[in-house]
């Protein structure tokens, strides 16, 4: 059963603490400053508009995005971007600020987020996952303060009609069979070091198409996503139109953050007056989203449509992806009655794994450096 914070409630507080916080000082501006001088309003003390850079196309596993955007939203095709009020509980209430969601991807030359939030001053909060995070930590220093994803939605899948006795991951490397993965993932390299697969079968030219797996006639095995390739692949690519199984990498142990919203370490003080009063905003969105995701579903394939690039994206797999995401747990509480929190714990178990896989993360790299659960209310969740 999902609980839920009563808008109107939430509404009340969020005035409360804004009126008290009051905003900065002109003299100390930073990308965090405060866009207006009131007070009255429920994210007062955040700029408008508040950036984020997303890592991919509009899509459900951004829904709670979306669920902030107000009616008012505008798409701009020509910068991928769309921009309208922050909204609370789908508009009953206008938070007095703007939110601007910044496509990624292909649209940024596939530069990632935290690499664009060190270049580009304007962007307030990036998707910034556990692995990259700790990789990049030396450069691009990222802390996480909310998790909209509670479990990563990578999955690795195969053709049941190929491989009957397949049930896992684990089975994939028991008979030898090829996966076809990104060169730059981390999740095989862990698999490899733990004697889950062995080396040679893992192949490390995945492109992000259907084209290889289809060619190969379902012999070999892919990564993809839980919440996109099963609804493609039976109901959109007609060289195939017949179910697939899959596991996700989650189950195996190895348990990233995927695309949790993240600021410049260095730009913690700056924000903390504005995440205080926005954390527990994505924290409800993400139980809004889930509960109820045809709005932001039909705001995201808009977005896609009207920015004609290539990707496509309809009514059909946004919902597939919703409905999976709830199913599968993607979408929900930590290991306590809360959504969007972190578990640091899991966190570090993360990064042993990768150390003890010959990965490059820091020897004195910590949870505590990477996320944060100061913002989260506890009381939120489902």
């Amino acid at each position: 059963m999902i609980r839920l914070t009563a808008p109107g409630a939430l509404a009340v507080l969020l005035v409360s603490a804004a009126l008290a916080a009051g905003c900065a000082d002109d003299s100390t501006a930073t990308a965090w400053t405060p866009a207006s001088t009131s007070s009255d309003t429920p994210l007062a003390p955040c700029p408008s508009p508040l950036v984020v850079q997303t890592d991919w196309w509009p899509e459900a596993e951004h829904g709670a995005l979306y669920e902030l955007l107000g009616a008012d939203y505008r798409i701009d095709a020509s910068s991928k971007t769309v921009t309208g009020s922050l909204v609370i509980d789908g508009g009953s209430l206008d938070t007095g600020i703007d939110i601007e969601i910044r496509s990624g991807g292909p649209a940024v030359g596939y530069t990632a987020p935290r690499s664009l939030m060190y270049t580009d001053d304007s962007i307030h909060l990036g998707y910034s996952s556990t692995d990259a995070a700790a990789l990049a930590n030396g450069d691009n220093p990222t802390l996480a303060v909310v998790a909209p994803l509670e479990k990563n939605p990578q999955m690795v899948m195969w053709d049941p009609a190929t491989y009957p006795d397949v049930e896992s991951i684990a089975d994939l490397g028991r008979q030898g069979i090829t996966i076809n993965v990104f060169p730059t993932i981390t999740f095989p390299k862990v698999f490899v070091a733990q004697g889950i697969w062995s080396q040679n079968q893992v192949d490390p030219s995945y492109d992000g198409t259907s084209s290889r797996f289809i060619a190969a006639e379902g012999k070999i095995a892919q990564q993809g996503f839980a919440s996109s390739e099963p609804y493609n692949y039976e109901n959109v690519f007609e060289n195939w139109m017949r179910p697939l199984r899959y596991q996700l990498v989650h189950d195996t142990g190895f348990q990233i953050y995927s695309q949790p919203l993240a600021i410049r370490t260095e730009d913690l003080d700056a924000a903390r007056g504005c995440l205080t009063k926005l954390v527990p905003l994505v924290q409800q969105a993400v139980v809004d989203y889930t509960n109820a995701p045809e709005r932001a579903n039909a705001i995201i394939v808009d977005t896609v449509t009207t920015f004609n690039a290539g990707w496509t994206y309809d009514a059909g797999i946004a919902a597939f992806g919703a409905t999976t995401m709830r199913e599968l747990g993607i979408e929900g509480n930590g290991p306590d009655a809360t959504v969007g929190n972190f578990d640091l714990a899991r966190i570090t178990g993360v990064l042993d794994a990768m150390r003890i896989a010959g990965m490059e993360v820091p020897a004195d790299l910590t949870a505590e450096q990477l996320a944060t659960n100061e913002f989260i209310d506890a009381t939120i969740g489902f």
